[in-house]
């Protein structure tokens, strides 16, 4: 099977850590349980400061229409609020390996 991935690296906004991110992504997590093609979710922390959110779709398309619900219908999401919107970094790829 592919796997589209839509990985977001970023910080947490100012006065908030990766903890906060995560409990401000429950919301979240319901919406993306409902999306077509959902697959599943990691989210982790490096020894920076950085949190890399990892989630996966069975393809393109429905990886679009997720990702763009979380800042459409989701956008009065607390999550929102944890996050340094200038440290984003953003991106969709398909998986080439995937060993289970």
């Amino acid at each position: 099977m592919t796997e589209t991935l839509e990985i977001t690296t970023l910080r947490p906004a100012p006065g908030h850590t990766a903890d906060d991110f995560v409990k401000a992504n429950a919301d979240i997590d319901a919406y993306l349980r409902r999306q077509p093609g959902f697959l599943w979710r990691r989210i982790v922390g490096t020894d920076d400061g950085r949190v890399l959110d990892i989630v996966a779709y069975d393809s393109l398309p429905h990886a679009r229409a997720g990702a763009a619900g979380i800042t459409g219908e989701m956008a009065d999401s607390p999550v929102h609020a944890t996050i340094d919107h200038d440290s984003v970094d953003w991106q969709l790829t398909t998986a080439l390996h995937h060993l289970t």
